[in-house]
């Protein structure tokens, strides 16, 4: 069995990167958050034309109908470049949950049939509430929203039709809501027994999603401490010199190696449809999470008294990382999970016990 990725994948992880370098820099991102909607339009029609945001999707709705492990590396790469475009909520969460439900016709197929193909075309983005997120991350820019209603029924409304409140987050970049709306006959996707196992395979891939991106994230964070050791000088000598800098650098670095493999193979579950692709994604989603905060942790060491101010780049990847630690499932509720499954077999359902808020001050 050949565990390598092949060539069409990488070149496509390469484009991604080549795409997010020119237009995903640091002084764009600072720009970005000073906007009222802190996303680019043009850059997620860039995303799209590299065939991104509909590479999940069948192509009767215009996508490419690939697989997680044909996105993982992409998805690695938004992390590293600390993309605000809400790649987990649509292409992972929202958008694969319209589709499911597509197949059985009725409304939702109507909804799939109008809106997924702008999805794949870069024309709309999408949002998803669900019961692990008190809030609805990127509500503001989502043309259209998938709501729970009170009595557990899935809703597809627009924009103009809900009433947002944004609520604070330690990540200047991520958007959060609560959203204000009354449901409607027309527009009744599911009744909630319809919807459990939804937003449970939604679930499991968006916290896949975000621990791809932890893993760029950890990456990112241990470059920029490299670059900074390289460069400060203590008694005549760069800092990166220095053993102990060295030794924290490679426990961090060996943290997200170690993770990688196991994000990997979440991917892979996934995509096959194994039994227990929810606990690989648990396991994923743990350790990347604790790879980023450690990485995280080391880097601000590293850079000292400086690292906390706002004019240096370190502080959006760290708080990119603390604010997706704890969406869609903390790493201490994910190992939880893990625990569960191996020492009582309970029902690994991702709406039982607690979750941690996602970035939420």
């Amino acid at each position: 069995m050949d565990f390598h990725f092949n060539e069409e994948q990488l070149m496509f992880s390469d484009s991604v990167r080549a795409l997010l370098e020119r237009d995903c820099t640091a002084d764009v991102l600072r720009e970005l958050w000073a906007g009222e909607s802190g996303r680019s339009d043009e850059l997620w029609r860039g995303l799209a034309e590299l065939g991104l945001t509909g590479l999940l999707l069948a192509e009767e709705h215009g996508g490419l109908g690939m697989a997680e492990v044909d996105l993982v590396l992409a998805l690695e790469e938004s992390g590293r470049a600390c993309l605000p475009e809400p790649l987990v909520e649509t292409v992972l969460a929202a958008a694969p949950l319209l589709e499911t439900l597509a197949a059985g016709g009725g409304t939702a197929a109507s909804v799939a049939g109008k809106w997924l193909p702008r999805v794949a075309a870069g024309e709309a983005r999408l949002a998803l509430e669900h019961p692990a997120n008190p809030c609805v991350a990127d509500a503001h820019v989502a043309e259209l929203l998938l709501l729970l209603a009170s009595d557990g029924s899935l809703h597809a409304v627009e924009r103009a039709h809900v009433e947002l409140t944004r609520q604070p987050c330690n990540d200047a970049a991520r958007r959060l809501f609560t959203v204000d709306w009354k449901p409607g006959d027309d527009s009744l996707l599911a009744d909630a027994a319809g919807t459990t196992r939804l937003l449970d395979a939604a679930f499991d891939r968006a916290a896949f999603g975000c621990a791809a991106q932890q893993l760029g994230i950890g990456q990112k964070l241990i470059d920029l401490a490299v670059d900074y050791a390289g460069q400060r000088e203590q008694f005549g000598r760069a800092i990166g010199s220095f053993q102990a800098v060295k030794h924290h650098l490679a426990t961090a670095q060996v943290a997200v190696e170690f993770a990688r493999p196991v994000v990997y193979r979440a991917a892979c579950s996934l995509a096959i449809g194994h039994t227990d692709a929810g606990l690989h994604v648990s396991q994923a989603k743990a350790m990347a999470d604790e790879a980023a905060l450690l990485a995280a942790r080391t880097s601000l060491q590293v850079h000292g008294a400086i690292g906390y101010t706002w004019e240096v780049d370190l502080h959006a990847w760290m708080k990119r990382a603390w604010a997706l630690e704890m969406t869609w499932g903390g790493s201490a509720w994910h190992r939880g999970r893990l625990a569960d499954a191996v020492l009582a077999g309970v029902d690994n359902n991702p709406r039982e016990g607690q979750l941690q808020l996602q970035g939420v001050n």
